[in-house]
């Protein structure tokens, strides 16, 4: 399988460190490690601080599974992330 890079570009509805909180606690990172998902970034939006991005690598469709998984959504939501305002692109090596 090809190793793929996952780019969510979403709208926040606290403050980016209230998300950060649950986004580096270790219940989230427990559960990247669990999924074989590494997290290669995460910021806010120089310009809209009510936007936040994160990267993820890991092999294909693998994040996108996680993306779907209720347990994953719940988590996701709690953070402030707004599940249905987020853009999400893949890229792959050329």
């Amino acid at each position: 399988m090809a190793l793929e890079t996952t780019v969510f570009d979403f709208k926040i509805s606290k403050s980016f460190k209230e998300w950060a909180v649950v986004f580096d606690s270790e219940d989230n990172k427990a559960m990247l490690k669990a999924g074989g998902i590494t997290s290669l970034y995460r910021g806010l939006n120089k310009d809209d601080s009510s936007r936040a991005i994160v990267v993820f690598q890991a092999e294909e469709g693998v994040a996108m599974g996680m993306w779907n998984d209720p347990e994953a959504k719940a988590m996701i939501e709690s953070s402030g992330h707004i599940y249905d305002q987020t853009t999400i692109t893949q890229w792959i090596e050329g």
